[in-house]
């Protein structure tokens, strides 16, 4: 986060993102990302009175977490 003065500027990491511009980023509908809340896997997200929230950082590393790799099965990367 950056302070300048009165105003404090974010860094695009710490972005908050509607569930529009979250859904656009992962490049699925807002109706799979409601379902997902509703089924508790995916991304984390942030609830501020009926307001849903994306930290662009969450998505991102929900995306890399949720990368399968070439030769990589999901057996391999369940603990």
């Amino acid at each position: 986060m950056i302070s300048m003065g009165a105003v404090t500027y974010t860094t695009d990491i710490d972005l908050l993102l509607t569930e529009t511009e979250a859904a656009t980023l992962l490049n699925i509908s807002t109706r799979t990302l409601q379902a997902w809340r509703i089924r508790t896997c995916g991304p984390a997200y942030i609830r501020a009175g009926r307001a849903i929230r994306y930290r662009k950082r969450d998505l991102l590393a929900w995306m890399e977490a949720n990368t399968v790799r070439r030769g990589e099965s999901l057996a391999d990367r369940r603990p």
